[in-house]
């Protein structure tokens, strides 16, 4: 149970991962309020990935700790929790891939209503009704009986969104959801996460679409060599940020 009331939706505590000899994350430290949206910034090789793995444990951090709403993710009785116990956090942490991971052996329907039915044992003509409601809600209705391989990067993402909410999460996780899409698509996803985000989901989002970060985030987290260099809402990281490093990274990203 938590201890004392609960300030985040999600909080990361001191949080270290290492892969081999090379140290990715260091003492990341960071709160998400429910229903707000926090976009992760910084340069290539930062740690933004990572950090989001190491959040639903795809990747365990060697230091530190997860919390969701006020719940330690990760350990229980001083040992790791088994996988098992893990995808029910999982489920309430859902993850929205950079790649999509559609399974393309199922229809767009059949991808939205697996982990419902197949995980969390929905009966499957509700989970159709709710399925067919997302669907509707990212702009693919029509494309609820077709294979992944029909559809364009930006129809895929939009699915793999439809496909997160599916399962009803407390919070969502992006990891650079439009990176793999050409650039006269990216739009059309953004759009949806703009509605998600006003509709009070809670949302963590690695990203470099910095108009999408202005417009859509709370608050900014500015990244660098895995580290937390700068926290601060939108309109004072882009006008006027704090660190030498931020001012750098604006300097080649913001136009």
């Amino acid at each position: 149970m938590p201890d004392g009331p609960i300030r985040f939706a999600v909080e990361a505590r001191g949080l270290g991962k290492r892969f081999g000899a090379n140290r990715v994350l260091s003492d990341v430290s960071f709160g998400v309020p429910s229903g707000q949206t926090v976009c992760i910034l910084g340069p290539s090789g930062s740690g933004k990935s990572t950090l989001l793995r190491c959040l639903n444990f795809l990747e365990r951090p060697d230091e530190g700790e997860v919390l969701l709403t006020g719940e330690r993710v990760g350990f229980r009785n001083g040992a790791y929790m088994k996988e098992q116990e893990l995808s029910a956090f999982r489920v309430r942490m859902a993850m929205v891939f950079q790649h999509f991971n559609l399974w393309p052996h199922l229809t767009v329907l059949g991808n939205v209503i697996e982990s419902p039915v197949h995980v969390l044992k929905r009966p499957r003509e509700a989970a159709t009704v709710d399925a067919e409601a997302l669907l509707r809600k990212v702009g693919l209705a029509e494309k609820r009986d077709v294979y992944p391989h029909t559809l364009s990067g930006g129809q895929k993402q939009r699915v793999a969104i439809a496909r997160a909410l599916a399962i009803k999460p407390q919070v969502l996780l992006f990891d650079e959801p439009t990176s793999a899409l050409d650039p006269e698509i990216v739009g059309e996803v953004l759009a949806v996460m703009k509605q998600l985000s006003a509709e009070g989901m809670t949302m963590i989002v690695v990203t470099h679409e910095m108009g999408f970060a202005r417009e859509a985030a709370d608050t900014i987290v500015f990244m660098d060599a895995g580290r937390i260099v700068e926290t601060s809402v939108p309109e004072e990281f882009f006008a006027k940020p704090k660190t030498e490093r931020a001012r750098q990274f604006l300097q080649r990203y913001v136009r």
